[in-house]
């Protein structure tokens, strides 16, 4: 479908239908003051620079043959920039604009922060990755938005992958337990990630070969020392980042950054709908 970065998200068609009902419920009271069937030429446009995403989105919201879609999610676009436009049903367009927008601005904000992390990385090997800090129920749209900005998704759940942090350490007794009891109860398909505080931890995870090392709110002096002394280990810092920061955490040579601003702390890119 048109405007979606493929492949598309899973899952959202139920989400525009609960939003929708939410905002709509038994029907729009203030249209009636306009008669059924009248149409309306409107456009949507983008009131800051940015990245978009959520244009397919909004595009199945409005369900009209005759709109043009004139963006894809993932592009970069520039206060004045128009993403859809076309004729629409005036009852219609004002039931659905408040939804479309919601969906249209949170997106592109999330897009648009990831792609700053993103842009500020370039020229080392480190790939801005999400967590699972996202707004229940819109995971999916959010971690979407986050490739339209050109990140990486980390594990959508606790489903997809095995993740051993502190309290898992504390309740087993050590990460050699907590490793080795879970090799032995999933499958071996499965990745393991250990969280680390310092470099004995560090060593121990190596130790054992686990997929991803995490070093955990580690000072830039101390992440760069883990990286060189196991080279062959695959690394994610986590904790403290932001647009300060992120820079010299991704200068130490770790392969991955995650960054939990991006779902759950982005701005809303402007964009409005307007009738002409």
């Amino acid at each position: 479908m048109k405007g979606w970065l493929q492949p598309e998200p899973t899952g959202w068609p139920i989400l525009v239908e609960n939003a929708l009902q939410e905002d709509i419920g038994t029907g729009d009271l203030t249209a009636a003051c306009f008669g059924i069937g009248s149409t309306v030429d409107f456009f949507i446009e983008a009131q800051a620079d940015g990245v978009v995403c959520g244009v397919g989105l909004a595009a199945a919201i409005l369900e009209s043959g005759q709109i043009k879609i004139l963006a894809t999610d993932g592009d970069k676009v520039s206060a004045g920039t128009p993403l859809i436009s076309g004729p629409l049903e005036v009852r219609s367009a004002l039931a659905c604009e408040r939804t479309v927008l919601n969906f249209l601005m949170h997106l592109s904000g999330v897009a648009s922060l990831t792609n700053r992390f993103v842009e500020t990385t370039a020229g080392t090997r480190a790939r801005i990755i999400d967590t699972r800090k996202t707004i229940p129920g819109l995971r999916s749209l959010q971690k979407y938005a986050v490739r339209c900005g050109g990140g990486t998704n980390h594990r959508m759940g606790l489903y997809d992958a095995a993740m051993i942090k502190d309290n898992h350490i504390l309740a087993c007794g050590s990460i050699t337990a907590a490793v080795t009891r879970l090799r032995e109860a999933i499958s071996h398909m499965a990745k393991i990630e250990v969280e680390c505080e310092n470099l004995d931890q560090v060593a121990e995870a190596v130790a054992l070969s686990v997929d991803v090392v995490m070093l955990d709110n580690m000072p830039v002096a101390m992440m760069r020392e883990a990286v060189e002394r196991f080279p062959k280990a695959i690394f994610e810092a986590s904790g403290g980042v932001n647009l300060d920061t992120v820079g010299a955490i991704a200068q130490t040579g770790v392969h991955f950054i995650s960054v939990g601003a991006l779902t759950h702390s982005a701005p809303a890119l402007p964009i409005h709908m307007e009738f002409r």
